[in-house]
């Protein structure tokens, strides 16, 4: 199984950037995907899901309104439509898959199983 983020790179405040997740080598349909990030110095953290390959998506409060998650499981791909970024965005984003999760541990790192090799978001002000 290997997730694979892209989309990163240098942007300014109140930019837009699109991440994208590809999955191989499994079905993550009925997976839960989700988005987590990580900044220098910080704990990786929760920014959005989409639980159990269903229709609802779930935000981080910070990412709320701001951020919207998809999916495409034809393609196996999620992604990460960012808008209206703050310097407080940047980290590196990484994109997980989790089989088992239940609902109330979708913002915990440890309840995934996969995860990508992350991708650089800059966001300078």
């Amino acid at each position: 199984v290997q997730l694979q983020a892209s989309g990163g790179g240098l942007v300014q405040a109140g930019d837009s950037l699109r991440l994208s997740c590809e999955a191989s080598g499994g079905t993550f349909s009925r997976d839960t995907m989700a988005w987590f990030r990580q900044a220098p110095g910080k704990e990786r953290e929760f920014v959005a899901a989409f639980f159990r390959g269903g229709s609802s998506a779930h935000y981080a409060s910070s990412v709320k309104g701001r951020f919207t998650v998809s999916r495409e499981n034809a393609k196996n791909t999620v992604l990460l439509q960012m808008t209206s970024v703050k310097p407080e965005d940047t980290a590196v984003y990484y994109c997980g898959a989790g089989r088992r999760l239940i609902l109330s541990t979708i913002g915990s790192n440890n309840a995934y199983d996969h995860w990508g090799q992350g991708t650089q978001v800059t966001v300078s002000s």
